[in-house]
């Protein structure tokens, strides 16, 4: 990732987080302070609808930190530790060679004795 989109991607983050802080405020839903009991059909979808809105941005956000990270969970490998790509390639290539010798084997023309 180029500095330029490492340092958009920050700045996309925090405005994010401001809009996260913002939607899952309770105090900000439909029918705040008032008991479910009393609150209408409507108001209680709209709650909802809200509560689904801040978790989508929550989500949104954690997707660009998680872009933006080095870190072992963000890159699904340790950045500093393992195989490097020759050796990933050499694996999967003697993997696949297996996988084709038991196809192969199963697909012989069986003979009779």
């Amino acid at each position: 990732m180029r500095p330029d989109q490492r340092k958009r991607l920050a700045e996309l983050s925090e405005k994010l987080i401001d809009v996260v802080l913002e939607e899952a405020d309770p105090d900000f839903w439909p029918g705040a302070g008032q008991s479910l009991a009393d609150v209408d059909q409507e108001t209680r979808g709209n709650r909802y609808w809200c509560k689904k809105n801040a978790q989508a941005t929550f989500a949104l956000c954690n997707s660009v930190e998680r872009l933006t990270e080095n870190t072992k969970v963000a890159l699904g490998r340790d950045p500093y530790q393992g195989q490097d790509l020759d050796d990933q390639i050499r694996r999967a290539e003697k993997l696949a060679g297996k996988m084709l010798e038991k196809v192969n084997k199963q697909h012989e023309p069986r003979t009779r004795h």
